[in-house]
């Protein structure tokens, strides 16, 4: 039996409001739940049995694949007390089957959208004989993330800390947040503690001589856990720059069938709109996502934004990498600063807020 894991268990405090009643990996992302999509890529890779590592909002999870059908598995481990990357996977580990000490375990970050081909992953894990195998993924600007350096042979030399300097910079290649533990390198990770994988469990590995092996590609990569960021991923599945077996064709728009679009409105770049959400007449969104029950009014422009659902945006406004949370209503003619976040319930009245050039924004809600 092939068993995977999905870390599942952070609360997504760079994606709040949109994230204060629901988990990231729940949130809504080209047509459904992000996580839907990391299972389907679970069971294209053969994986039969999935243990859900769970903390946050827990019982959400097993809402959402209550009536779940095909040919997996789903269980459920709860993280009480919080317990770390890797006191995570210990505690999901005791749900495992698999008796063999040697089987491979698929592990996943809950909000990485990746294009990595899993099999690759298994199969070079398998071909090494490797206790751990990392995806890595190469970025331009490394300086934000932990370096991991390999030799020519793919063998892990060091996990460095995020560098200060250029100098620093001794390679392009990040943790890209998938990995393949053997079973008996997974069991003996310290239980009922926090553990981290990537200051503990990884480098004490590769101190000790364990065979920890890097799987380096070149494939789409993005990690989900701003706002921006979460637009884009949802975006680039739609138009097919990302792919997933539950996104058809590439489009510019992928639009509920219960949604109404009015046939001078423009939905584009990607953009999602959810069921019996509202785009009215001359207004355009682009690459942005719609939620269920929203209203868009007449002339307004949104641009790489999310409207949560059951809220309402007035006539001829401006949105742009701005956030505006659950039930709430922006009203006619304001101009929304880049960045803003407007928590759920929030009610700008009409003009309310208005950004041109240099000038302050005045903002009254209630």
């Amino acid at each position: 039996m092939r068993e995977a894991i999905i870390l599942v268990g952070g609360k997504g405090t760079r994606l709040r409001p949109l994230t204060n009643h629901t988990p990231k990996p729940l949130l809504g992302v080209a047509g459904t739940s992000f996580i839907r999509h990391q299972v389907a890529k679970l069971m294209d890779a053969g994986v039969e049995h999935l243990v859900f590592a769970t903390s946050y909002l827990a019982s959400l999870f097993e809402d959402e694949f209550r009536d779940f059908s095909g040919d997996l598995e789903i269980s459920y481990a709860v993280e009480e007390v919080p317990l770390g990357t890797g006191g995570a996977i210990r505690n999901a580990g005791q749900r495992l089957r698999g008796g063999s000490p040697d089987a491979p375990v698929l592990i996943l970050n809950g909000d990485i959208l990746s294009g990595a081909d899993l099999r690759d992953v298994v199969r070079q894990h398998e071909a090494q004989d490797a206790d751990v195998t990392l995806h890595l993924t190469r970025v331009a600007d490394p300086r934000a993330f932990g370096l991991v350096p390999t030799d020519a042979d793919g063998r892990v030399l060091a996990f460095l800390e995020k560098p200060k300097t250029p100098k620093e910079c001794v390679t392009d290649q990040i943790n890209a947040g998938c990995y393949v533990f053997r079973r008996s390198v997974l069991d003996a990770i310290p239980a009922d503690r926090e553990v981290s994988v990537e200051q503990e469990t990884f480098p004490q590995l590769v101190a000790g001589g364990g065979r920890v092996y890097g799987h380096a590609t070149d494939d789409y990569w993005r990690d989900l856990g701003t706002p921006l960021a979460f637009v884009h991923g949802s975006a680039d599945l739609v138009t097919g720059k990302a792919t997933s077996p539950l996104v058809g064709p590439p489009a510019e728009a992928l639009i509920h069938p219960t949604a109404t679009i009015h046939p001078t409105a423009r939905v584009t770049g990607g953009s999602t709109v959810g069921p019996n959400a509202v785009v009215g007449a001359h207004a355009v969104v682009d690459r942005s996502i719609i939620g269920g029950r929203v209203t868009v009014a007449e002339g307004t422009r949104i641009h790489e934004s999310v409207v949560d659902h059951d809220s309402s945006i007035g006539r001829e406004s401006l949105l742009r990498e701005v956030v505006v949370g659950c039930h709430s209503h922006v009203g006619a003619q304001n101009e929304l600063p880049a960045q803003l976040r407007l928590s759920c319930g929030i009610r700008i009245p009409a003009q309310g807020v208005r950004v041109s050039g240099t000038a302050a924004a005045c903002l009254t809600a209630h």
